[in-house]
């Protein structure tokens, strides 16, 4: 009786990388399988069998190797895309306007806090935290979003009835003569700046239409709006320079480090978020 036949050892070699290859690496790739077919069905001959083999593991390993690399990696931050040109022009603006080097007057102005710490109501960070929150919880930070998000809606749906009951009923929720004095001044200087370096159609006549002493967070909604910058990012930055401003007075008066003042800022990002909300910012962006 003849001994059985053994297989070549090119074909044996072959057939075990296919059968590796399919078990580890090929599972992962939805052409797995024409690939092995095509490496056992085209076994005509030594020189053959060597060149496909050779060519079909090279191309699974380059294909695949990529692939496990990168599917436990995070998406690259740019992947999404980037902001439309509209987008970039309202954050430009927004920076600009919003930054404490707009001359607006905010740095003559504490909104109370000196007399908070000449009372002894703010000694120090803790006590500057809990009176800022309080500000933006249920005092003039609270109502200022309200205002803002109220005048920004009225000049965007071209409402000028809506706007001039909303610049009255600010200026009417100002508590002093002082803090009337800040607003006003602020408003006002907030409006000519941004009419004197940005041409924008409409402007005018929304100032117009407002008809009462424009205070400030009535100032940055009404211009926010004509300029067609959405209502969600402009409250995010009138929020924080607000913040910004108070932790500035307060540093100067109790004094206050910088790393404390930002420590303050870090703290009171929650309560910005619900001062936001207070205005409908989130309601509306949802609808």
């Amino acid at each position: 009786m003849p001994p059985p036949m053994r297989m070549p050892r090119i074909i044996t070699h072959t057939i075990m990388a296919a059968t590796i290859i399919r078990r580890t690496i090929m599972p992962r790739m939805g052409t797995a399988m024409t690939m092995t077919t095509v490496i056992i069905s085209m076994m005509i001959t030594d020189t053959a069998v060597t060149t496909i083999t050779m060519t079909s593991i090279a191309a699974t390993i380059t294909t695949t190797t990529p692939m496990l690399m990168t599917t436990s990696e995070p998406a690259p931050a740019d992947e999404h895309g980037g902001m439309t040109a509209s987008e970039g022009a309202a954050l430009y603006r927004l920076m600009t306007w919003l930054s404490p080097a707009f001359p607006v007057g905010a740095f003559s102005y504490s909104s109370g806090i000196e007399w908070a710490v000449e009372a002894g109501d703010i000694t120090d960070a803790a006590s500057l935290r809990d009176w800022l929150a309080a500000m933006l919880a249920e005092g003039s930070g609270f109502c200022d979003g309200v205002f803002l998000a109220q005048t920004h809606r009225a000049v965007s749906r071209h409402d000028n009835a809506a706007l001039r009951e909303t610049a009255e009923l600010a200026a009417a929720f100002v508590p002093s003569r002082e803090r009337q004095l800040e607003t006003t001044t602020q408003g006002r200087a907030f409006i000519e700046i941004a009419r004197s370096a940005w041409t924008c159609e409409g402007l005018d006549e929304v100032i117009a239409a407002c008809g009462a002493p424009i205070v400030y967070p009535v100032a940055v909604g009404l211009v926010s709006a004509a300029h067609a910058i959405p209502l969600q990012p402009a409250m995010h930055a009138f929020l924080h320079a607000l913040v910004s401003n108070w932790i500035s007075a307060g540093a100067r008066l109790i004094p206050l480090g910088q790393t404390d003042s930002q420590r303050v800022l870090a703290a009171l990002e929650a309560r910005a978020r619900s001062a936001r909300a207070g205005g409908g910012v989130d309601r509306q962006a949802r609808t």
